[in-house]
């Protein structure tokens, strides 16, 4: 008859794909039951997995029915998302876990697309997503996420997401007319931004993902400053000029405390798609170079593909119009190691601490 340590050995002998390490040690492992020849556990990623599940259930039960004495064997997934740490005397926000900010030194990168992607993915893969339009000045998510209707409000202070994909959006876009020049000074646009994600009744977010605005100007430094953010994710294209940027960005989310969680380098390579001929337009390597130079985790590169854009522009990015295509599969592996690098941080105790206060009339 099977024990509980031959079981647990079996499984420690599986390792997890995406963190090398095997799912006994880890303690992923839970409520394990071994009743004669049956064998019943679960398991519970940090992170959602849910294309990789099938696989990963395949191997733990080929492993656990090696062990004498198994004769059948169930295992049951679950993916439990928790708060990380954020920069010191920040709190937390209600109903949202994780912050992500998208960002990059300049226009034209496909940073929004990238967000966009980024958060459909996630969705795909188990969790609940959020996506704020932080780009004041050139809101593109409702486009891009085929929503051309007004937030309502159902207490006259704070507004409901607006939701598709199954992905929870909220953007000045929603509030303004689409011809509409926003023509405000730094501070409004600031105060703007933070009642869009502080008004904003998310609900339940395991990750928000935040589409800043290029460069490191007044939304970029306030948010950094005044946002509970997990990490930011760089989006650069392989060209001097961009990198020169990106350089920028890093720095300025280094000075405010918010680690980096990765790089991606978008538009790298062009294949015709007449002759397959491939051609790096706008240079090769670049941001590969400067992510091990600066010893950032490098989440991997996009094409530059037309239907990527065509997809965006149509209202549906694609992560959900090809969703087992080949740029979709990157921009899902692009998630999945950014949702596995946030699962590895410091986990959140400020909620554990009582609040001190000190009163002059003791």
């Amino acid at each position: 008859m099977a024990t509980n340590d031959q079981v647990l050995a079996a499984i420690a002998a599986v390792k997890d794909p995406n963190t090398g390490q095997d799912f006994a040690s880890t303690k992923a492992v839970k409520n394990l039951q071994v009743n004669g020849g049956d064998v019943v556990f679960d398991v519970e990623l940090g992170y959602p997995a849910k294309s990789q599940v099938p696989a990963l259930r395949q191997a733990l039960i080929a492993a656990v029915r090696a062990v004498p004495g198994v004769t059948n064997v169930s295992v049951n997934f679950a993916t439990k998302v928790i708060a990380h740490a954020v920069q010191r005397g920040v709190q937390l926000m209600p109903n949202v876990k994780n912050i992500i900010a998208v960002a990059s030194g300049k226009g034209g990168v496909g940073k929004s697309t990238t967000a966009v992607n980024l958060a459909l993915a996630l969705a795909a893969e188990g969790a609940t997503v959020g996506v704020l339009d932080a780009d004041i000045y050139g809101p593109s998510q409702p486009m891009m996420m085929g929503i051309a209707r007004r937030p309502e409000s159902e207490d006259g202070k704070t507004m409901e997401p607006l939701e598709n994909y199954g992905v929870q959006v909220m953007s000045i876009g929603f509030l303004v007319n689409q011809d509409e020049a926003m023509i405000w000074r730094g501070p409004m646009a600031t105060q703007a931004l933070e009642q869009l994600l502080r008004q904003t009744n998310w609900k339940d977010l395991d990750y928000l993902v935040v589409d800043l605005p290029p460069g490191t100007g007044d939304i970029q430094l306030t948010l950094s400053q005044r946002t509970p953010m997990t990490g930011a994710v760089i989006v650069t294209t392989p060209q001097d000029i961009a990198l020169l940027d990106a350089r920028k960005a890093v720095a300025m989310f280094e000075k405010v405390g918010v680690p980096i969680l990765g790089l991606v380098e978008n538009m790298a390579v062009h294949v015709c798609t007449n002759c397959g001929h491939a051609e790096h337009i706008f240079g090769e390597g670049g941001g590969k170079r400067y992510a091990a130079e600066r010893g950032i985790h490098y989440l991997g590169a996009l094409p530059l593909d037309m239907q990527i854009r065509v997809q965006a522009d149509g209202g549906k990015p694609t992560v959900v119009a090809d969703p087992e295509g080949q740029v979709a599969g990157i921009y899902k592996d692009v998630a999945r190691q950014v949702a596995v690098g946030i699962a590895a941080k410091a986990k959140d105790f400020s909620a554990k601490f009582p609040t001190i206060t000190v009163s002059k009339d003791t």
